[in-house]
């Protein structure tokens, strides 16, 4: 029915400020996934409060829709813009958030960041991953635990980083070795885990883009604190994809995409211990730092 009570019976509804929502929203009524329906009626409703609200110019619109394009056209096989866009805007981390909701004492989760390879090189336990020996040496040591405690014997644990200078290895091809500070360990009996690389550095994100534009025009710090990324898992376990922060870097307080909580913050502690320094295979006095992964059950 028309919302015009000058229009003759029949004729289509007017579109109008008022009317918008409900004259859009009403297209997705035949729609046959409900959950799709559901989500696009969501987003028309909020797109719209949104333009109720800011009232933007037809100028201000054109550049928005540039703003999109320029990142869509940014993105390629290697480089994926839209994510780094919704990082920047803590949807990434929002969604991770809704989607790994936790008891107390689990690992908390962040995102996988766009450096992660689907198939990890296989390494023993103490094996060096830093290939280019790019930074300080240190060994990273701890254990694969369940909710309740119990030790996941085979758990996998898989870990990438940045080396010493703030880059990761498919940022440096030719410069870098291939698959390095990379790994996949297997935990062994009491669940435990250790390798030796290096106390990563911070790094920004990239800013070659549209999304680098909209950093600086925001006066936004595009920086990430040092970290190591792990994913662990085990059979019966839902796994978990998360970093260890290092504690003292700086942009802990300021990371561009909201990844840091401060139960993943570890600090690099100084060992002089022989004995300890023997258990992973490196010379006493050394770095480390600990960091466990607990688990809860699928």
């Amino acid at each position: 029915m028309s919302t015009n009570p000058t229009a003759p019976p029949g004729a289509p509804a007017e579109f109008s400020e008022s009317s918008a929502t409900a004259l859009v929203n009403a297209r997705w009524a035949r729609t046959p996934d409900e959950r799709l329906r559901t989500v696009l009626e969501s987003m028309v409703t909020h797109l719209h409060d949104f333009i109720r609200d800011v009232e933007p110019t037809h100028e201000e619109w054109q550049r928005a829709v540039d703003f999109l394009t320029a990142t869509g056209q940014k993105s390629d096989d290697v480089r994926q813009e839209f994510i780094l866009l919704s990082d920047v805007l803590g949807v990434s981390m929002l969604v991770d958030a809704i989607n790994n909701r936790k008891p107390r004492g689990a690992t908390e989760s962040t995102v996988l960041g766009p450096f992660h390879m689907v198939d990890s090189p296989v390494r023993e336990l103490g094996a060096d991953i830093s290939l280019d020996h790019k930074g300080v040496p240190c060994v990273v040591a701890g254990r694969v635990l369940g909710i309740g405690g119990e030790a996941l014997a085979g758990a996998l644990v898989d870990v990438w980083q940045a080396n010493g200078e703030g880059f990761y290895d498919v940022q440096q091809p030719g410069v870098q070795p291939e698959l390095n500070l990379r790994g996949l360990f297997t935990a062994d009996d009491e669940g435990r885990f250790w390798f030796r690389s290096v106390v990563p550095a911070p790094y920004p994100i990239p800013t070659d883009g549209p999304v680098g534009d909209l950093l600086r025009a925001t006066r936004r710090d595009p920086n990430r604190p040092a970290h190591i990324h792990f994913i662990g898992g085990s059979p019966g376990y839902r796994p978990v994809t998360t970093h260890l922060f290092v504690e003292g870097s700086p942009y802990l307080d300021t990371d561009a995409v909201f990844g840091v909580k401060p139960s993943l913050v570890r600090p690099v502690v100084d060992v002089d211990d022989a004995a300890r320094a023997a258990e992973y295979g490196v010379a006493a006095p050394f770095k480390l730092i600990e960091f466990d992964l607990v688990l809860t059950p699928a």
